[in-house]
């Protein structure tokens, strides 16, 4: 199965839930493929066999086989299993597994706007404070974060930059700002939209650290490239560039990263007036 995904140019697979989603695509191009050369054989054959002048005359009686029927509930029952019993299933899990805020699971959410991607974390406390677009700042505050309010006072924010622990039930909560963007991490099979004033939870987990990932990228075209946060929808004229990036930490590497997080907060602290006076 590795080499036909790489011919169809699926980027490697990093995520738990990977195997199913590329067992179903596999299975999905098989399909297409048989179609392909099915259907493609008969019209070969229909042209070769009436293309003589004595056969080109309109046959009034119609056809009396019952073979293109049979086939055609063949290929009907053959992609009922495929959706009924690969797609569906693997669905369900993503819409009914998703992990709860409070079960243990990394938990952030993401802000999508006119082209980049704001992420916001909620710190140590686990609670993330509350925001208003009344305190949208597009230098300052970009997510109108009141740091006065409950669970606040921690939180982290970060602009294209996502950072996750390897090995852990991942949670993000997905919204826009303005248009429809659409979230993609072709490496964990992650691609959902985020849509103005609704909240949209995707859930993964990653296998591999970002280091280990540029590890097996050596000798690829991918050497040297880290992990992309691609925007897969057309949200603009600036859309090219609606880029982000995630890195996967191992345990000791995603602490250092708060840690140098919290430092940052505790330096600026004094400089933050991200009030709730216009509330």
């Amino acid at each position: 199965m590795a080499e036909i995904l790489h011919y169809l140019g699926l980027p490697i697979n990093m995520s738990v839930d990977g195997p199913a989603i590329d067992e179903v695509i596999v299975l999905t191009h098989w399909l297409m493929l048989v179609l392909f050369v099915g259907w493609g054989a008969f019209f070969i054959i229909s042209l070769v066999k009436f293309r003589s002048s004595k056969n080109a005359n309109a046959d009034y009686d119609g056809v009396k086989s019952h073979i293109s029927s049979v086939l055609e509930v063949v290929i009907a029952v053959i992609e009922i299993v495929l959706l009924v019993g690969f797609a569906m299933p693997i669905w369900a899990s993503r819409i009914s597994d998703v992990p709860e805020a409070n079960s243990g699971a990394f938990h952030a959410r993401i802000i999508a706007q006119q082209f980049a991607w704001n992420f916001h974390y909620p710190g140590d406390d686990g609670i993330f404070g509350q925001t208003s677009p009344n305190l949208v700042d597009e230098m300052e505050n970009p997510i109108g974060l009141n740091r006065s309010s409950e669970g606040a006072a921690d939180d982290i924010v970060t602009l294209n930059q996502l950072h996750i622990p390897v090995n852990t039930r991942i949670r993000l909560d997905l919204t826009s700002k303005d248009v429809i963007h659409s979230f993609s991490l072709p490496e964990l099979r992650v691609k959902q939209d985020a849509i103005p004033g609704m909240k949209i939870p995707v859930h993964f987990e990653a296998t591999m650290t970002s280091e280990e990932f540029l590890a097996e990228m050596v000798g690829t075209s991918r050497e040297g490239k880290g992990l992309e946060i691609a925007c897969a929808q057309l949200c603009g004229l600036g859309h090219y560039r609606m880029r982000g990036f995630l890195t996967v930490h191992d345990d000791e590497g995603y602490q250092a990263w708060l840690e140098e997080e919290k430092l940052y907060l505790e330096e600026n602290s004094d400089d933050d007036d991200w009030g709730d006076d216009d509330w």
